[in-house]
């Protein structure tokens, strides 16, 4: 099987300070790999070096070819970007926003073909967001605005779709939703993701493989259950992640006082 995405011994620096060293991994249709570890591990870093929003040394390959090769129109084709940080604060449609994620299929700036209309209309649906679609993005939620800028990025159709925290600070429901949505768009043939996350049953429950980052460097690469051992987080989180966890849940499991 051909990786959609390669990337080997990538290392970034800023301002003179080294903030990743070395990450090498690959991903292949159908699967998600998470990024897992605690603040300033360098997540949200490797996510801009592989999309080519910052510098990098080593090698980032889509689909074979060298992303330094390519073209950021030719990149956006193939990856998706969502960053944890997007701003509704401009007086752009819900549809406006979503339509901005067709930029890199079309081969005129004010060209929109009927199978472009076509993605933005399916990727409104899928994301909910189709009965704001005339709303101005100042007046949405914090999920309805996550949920549009998802649908743009769906709308983009890239075979990757690179993701931070997707479903932070959102509620139970938008959380559920969205990486339901997530979970059913990398099952789409030569589809994958790489996604940021904090919280770790959120990777258990949907990542193939999570690469566990800690001071800039991988700490661990694999299923989750061969990543999340017991020594192994207590070592990287400085706690006991797996009581800590069990003791969360096991509150669950008490009868409901009610019935």
């Amino acid at each position: 099987m051909d990786h959609l995405l390669n990337v080997v011994n990538v290392s970034v620096s800023l301002q003179k300070k080294e903030i990743l060293h070395d990450i090498s991994f690959s991903l292949d249709p159908g699967s998600i790999l998470m990024l897992v570890g605690p603040n300033g591990a360098g997540k949200s870093t490797l996510l801009s070096a592989i999309s080519g929003s910052l510098p990098f040394e080593g090698s980032v390959e889509i689909k074979g070819k060298n992303i330094r090769s390519l073209s950021r129109q030719q990149i956006a084709r193939s990856m998706g970007l969502l960053m944890q940080r997007n701003s509704g604060s401009f007086d752009y449609t819900v549809e406006d926003i979503v339509r901005l994620g067709r930029y890199a299929s079309r081969t005129h700036p004010f060209s929109r073909s009927g199978s472009s209309d076509e993605k933005v209309l399916q990727a409104m649906e899928i994301t909910g967001v189709d009965s704001l679609r005339s709303h101005s993005m100042r007046t949405l939620s914090g999920g309805e605005l996550q949920r549009a800028f998802l649908a743009q990025v769906f709308a983009q159709d890239p075979d990757i779709l690179l993701l931070d925290e997707p479903a932070n600070h959102l509620d139970f429901l938008y959380q559920k939703d969205i990486f339901a949505l997530i979970d059913r768009w990398r099952r789409e043939p030569s589809k994958a993701v790489l996604c940021v996350v904090h919280d770790l049953a959120l990777a258990r429950k949907y990542a193939d493989r999570v690469l566990l980052l800690h001071h800039g460097q991988c700490a661990a690469l694999g299923t989750p259950a061969s990543v999340f051992t017991r020594d192994r987080l207590q070592e990287i989180y400085g706690m006991d992640v797996h009581a800590w966890m069990q003791a969360l849940y096991a509150q669950w499991e008490e009868p409901d006082p009610e019935l």
